[in-house]
């Protein structure tokens, strides 16, 4: 019984360090320049078709296959930043989101019409399959690399946040964009560097998810942005550590409703999960970590 919770907390862990990472990547693009980018998940696509045709034209290396993924959805992020995106910058939220849904659908598509509409087997390093005993205990290896990657991975954002010139311009452009322009940072290059890092996070997200699937089709990113935005809004939308424990509280909510329902209701599982995100945002409004706004009384 010991070894059974001790491997569904694993378990847990590892679902909801996916999550972070695909929400830390939404909320950072959106604590500066208010975008929803539904458009994070087909960084996850890109790179896995990028391993895919890695793997077709002899790439032997699994470490190169693994660095060529995460290259792909950095150059990605930064891409759609520069091509889409930089053009509505200033627009209202709604025209982010619509042209966030555009640029989704025309890369869904795009693979549709000319790579393939059936999933792409993507084989991962070996390494990635093999477990890991601790006396009764079982440990897969990718879940471990998951939540500790995710880990590090924090931690080098809140030390990139914290004791960066780069880092520091980002946390005020959060704050208040307006000033930070006008006190003479570059605006293009702290928005720059945040979809970078969303990028460099959807890479990341993508090698687990590759690794968990085996293939790649154009629909895979749909799914998990669509959980990464239930996180981000759970956590507080815009918040880096709320996106964080938003992502971990629904991984954790989804492995224990997994664990704990009977058979029959399993199918109900999401239906459970959100909610249970439902009563989370009656309570807080705001999410778990956001900024609460005093809307004034509702009644009439």
């Amino acid at each position: 019984m010991t070894e059974y919770i001790i491997q569904q907390i694993i378990n847990a862990l590892s679902v909801g360090s996916e999550y972070a990472l695909l929400a830390l990547g939404l909320a950072i693009v959106y604590s500066i320049v208010g975008l929803v980018n539904f458009a994070h998940g087909e960084m996850i696509t890109v790179a896995g078709f990028a391993m895919y045709f890695a793997i077709i034209l002899f790439v032997p290396n699994p470490w190169l296959l693994l660095a060529i993924g995460l290259v792909v959805a950095t150059i990605t992020a930064v891409v759609f930043e520069r091509v889409a995106f930089r053009a509505i910058r200033n627009a209202p939220v709604n025209t982010g989101m619509l042209t966030a849904f555009g640029v989704s659908i025309i890369i869904q598509n795009a693979f549709v019409i000319f790579v393939a509409t059936r999933p792409r087997p993507v084989q991962s390093p070996a390494f990635l399959g093999e477990q890991i005993f601790l006396g009764p205990i079982r440990l897969p290896v990718l879940q471990v690399l998951e939540t500790g990657v995710t880990l590090v991975a924090i931690l080098a954002l809140v030390a990139l946040l914290r004791f960066t010139t780069i880092g520091l311009a980002m946390r005020a452009a959060a704050k208040d964009f307006t000033t930070v322009r006008l006190m003479g940072i570059r605006a293009n290059r702290v928005i720059y560097v945040a979809f970078l890092i969303s990028g460099f996070l959807a890479g990341i997200a993508a090698i687990f998810i590759l690794s968990r699937r085996g293939a790649v089709d154009p629909f895979m990113g749909f799914v998990p942005v669509l959980k990464a935005f239930v996180a981000c809004v759970v956590g507080g939308l815009g918040s880096l550590p709320g996106a964080v424990l938003g992502g971990l509280l629904l991984g954790v909510c989804e492995v224990f409703l997994q664990a704990t329902l009977p058979a029959e209701a399993a199918a109900y599982r999401d239906a459970l999960v959100f909610a249970v995100v439902g009563l989370i945002l009656v309570r807080f409004s705001q999410g778990l970590l956001g900024r609460t706004t005093e809307l004034g009384d509702k009644e009439s």
